[in-house]
């Protein structure tokens, strides 16, 4: 089956890409392009979806560059392939052509940054704990500091849980309220004590206050779309002993 590919006319031409599960080599619970080397998956499955996603980007499978992604603010700079042990981080930037730096998600916020005329670009792994922290926030940062401008970066968030499919609890909404009190508006009342939250909107709303040039959601829901994502929310409301990984990829 042949690689489905999201891409948002924003960031061209700068290639990109947010894959969906759609033409992998996975089975099971896996099944189609699970890309997380972290799961139970075969790990000649995905080294095989991973292969299928550098062919897609048009790089060696060793300049797909990811990191240990751990929830955290953490950017890391890259200017070369890397060996050996992953560093733990949540974002990664550079300004080197060749290099396609790669997000693997699963309900999180994927998010592809570039500003075309300096030639940097970035990704990030904005899940509600690192989105909260800064880690979008630290990435324009860094890419800043490789000579882009904040104003000319362009951000789009690829598939995620939208707000209908994200039931939190009141603890929750604590977190972000001692935060901002203006947090409350990415808040929906659910049943009882239950919230539903609104975590595009915040990575927008995050974006915005950064400065950022354009900024975009696709529109994307992770949960309410099996045949085409990965949930981990759903895997876990169906009791799946695991869950695939997503990636999303952008390269000069």
């Amino acid at each position: 089956m042949t690689l489905e590919i999201l891409t948002s006319d924003m960031l061209s031409p700068v290639r990109h890409g947010f894959f969906s599960r759609r033409g992998g080599a996975s089975s099971g619970i896996f099944s189609g392009l699970n890309c997380g080397t972290g799961s139970s998956d075969l790990a000649e499955a995905v080294a095989l979806n991973r292969r299928r996603v550098a062919d897609a980007m048009e790089v060696a499978p060793d300049a797909l560059i990811g990191v240990h992604q751990v929830h955290s603010p953490t950017v890391v700079t890259v200017d070369e392939p890397m060996t050996g042990d992953k560093p733990r981080a949540d974002a990664v930037v550079t300004s080197t052509p060749g290099l396609a730096l790669t997000i693997l998600t699963a309900d999180c916020q994927p998010v592809l940054f570039a500003d075309p005329d300096a030639k940097v670009i970035g990704a990030a792994h904005a899940g509600w704990r690192g989105a909260l922290d800064g880690v979008l926030e630290a990435t324009l940062d860094a890419m800043q500091a490789l000579g882009a401008r904040r104003d000319q970066t362009i951000a789009v968030i690829g598939p995620s849980i939208s707000q209908r499919a994200y039931e939190v609890g009141p603890e929750f909404l604590d977190g972000f309220l001692s935060d901002s009190a203006e947090n409350a508006r990415f808040f929906a009342n659910g049943e009882g004590d239950r919230m539903h939250f609104d975590l595009p909107a915040f990575g927008l709303h995050r974006l915005r206050e950064a400065g950022i040039g354009q900024a975009e959601w696709t529109r994307h829901c992770t949960y309410s779309d099996p045949d085409r994502f990965y949930s981990y929310r759903r895997s876990t409301h169906a009791n799946e002993a695991d869950y695939g990984r997503l990636i999303s990829a952008i390269r000069l």
